[in-house]
């Protein structure tokens, strides 16, 4: 009888580790944009140091993160544009974080150090298709961008007015991705969120502005796009997460988002 005590009693500690059994954590669940990386990373880490409650964050890009709210596979979506009328029109609000930078790089070794949004718009449409048109190295233009629904890419098609004209080379799923590949090609061009650029990389100036906090908050770095905390209209937020949600909106996060590269809105 004893041993079979024992038996049951190790079987059922097996089960509540598998399934939890006892445990209070709270977790906050954030899904979408890879160019929200950083910023929701550090927020998430304040957040739980104050008060236990741990921000999960799923790399996914905006418009799968604002399917997934849409679904309520979490509980705050993440977008690097602003919400599009017909998501809108499904229950779902945008609320601005920060305000990104959409930085044009390049690779180091290019010449090249300034462009206008004209010129970067003739490059992604195949209208300027050699280095050498434009002051660099007599050498082909390898066109990097994001992939179809990455915020990044809406962003960067908005400002320079080549939505479905870019000739893209590659088109890579994450800003990592971008930055990488651009590191590692001395023709290459792409576009990234300021925030996440290494010097691995060069950012070019634009119209003679480099990407900087000041310039994006003044508005003479113009390109540029909101980063957007995504909720339904309908469905309240857990505890934890609405916890969450006034944390990193209030005046308190400021010095956060600003530390991670992006211009606080409040």
């Amino acid at each position: 009888m004893n041993k079979m005590i024992g038996l049951l009693t190790a079987m059922m500690l097996i089960v509540c580790m598998l399934i939890g059994c006892g445990s209070s954590r709270e977790t906050v669940a954030t899904d979408g944009s890879t160019s929200m990386n950083k910023v929701i990373g550090a927020l998430g880490e304040a957040f739980e140091a104050d008060t236990g409650i741990a921000v999960t964050y799923n790399a996914t890009g905006s418009g799968a993160g604002i399917q997934a709210v849409l679904e309520g596979r979490c509980d705050i979506g993440l977008s690097s544009r602003n919400l599009k009328d017909e998501e809108t029109a499904k229950g779902l609000d945008g609320t601005v974080l920060a305000i990104d930078g959409i930085a044009i790089i390049v690779n180091p070794n290019n010449p090249v150090s300034d462009l206008d949004v004209e010129t970067i718009a003739k490059i992604y449409t195949g209208e300027i298709k050699n280095w050498k048109e434009i002051g660099g190295n007599d050498a082909e233009i390898v066109l990097i961008g994001r992939e179809a629904g990455s915020g990044t890419r809406d962003g960067f098609e908005s400002i320079t007015d080549t939505e479905d004209k870019c000739k893209y080379r590659q088109e890579l799923t994450s800003t990592g991705d971008v930055i990488t590949t651009v590191a590692g090609n001395p023709d290459a061009i792409g576009y990234a969120s300021l925030a996440s650029v290494k010097d691995t990389v060069k950012a070019l100036t634009v119209d003679g502005i480099a990407p900087s906090e000041a310039a994006i908050k003044d508005g003479s770095y113009v390109v540029q796009r909101p980063f957007v905390l995504v909720t339904r209209k309908d469905a309240k937020l857990t505890e934890g997460a609405q916890k969450f949600f006034d944390y990193i909106t209030s005046e308190a996060a400021n010095e956060i988002i600003s530390s991670a590269g992006v211009v606080p809105v409040n």
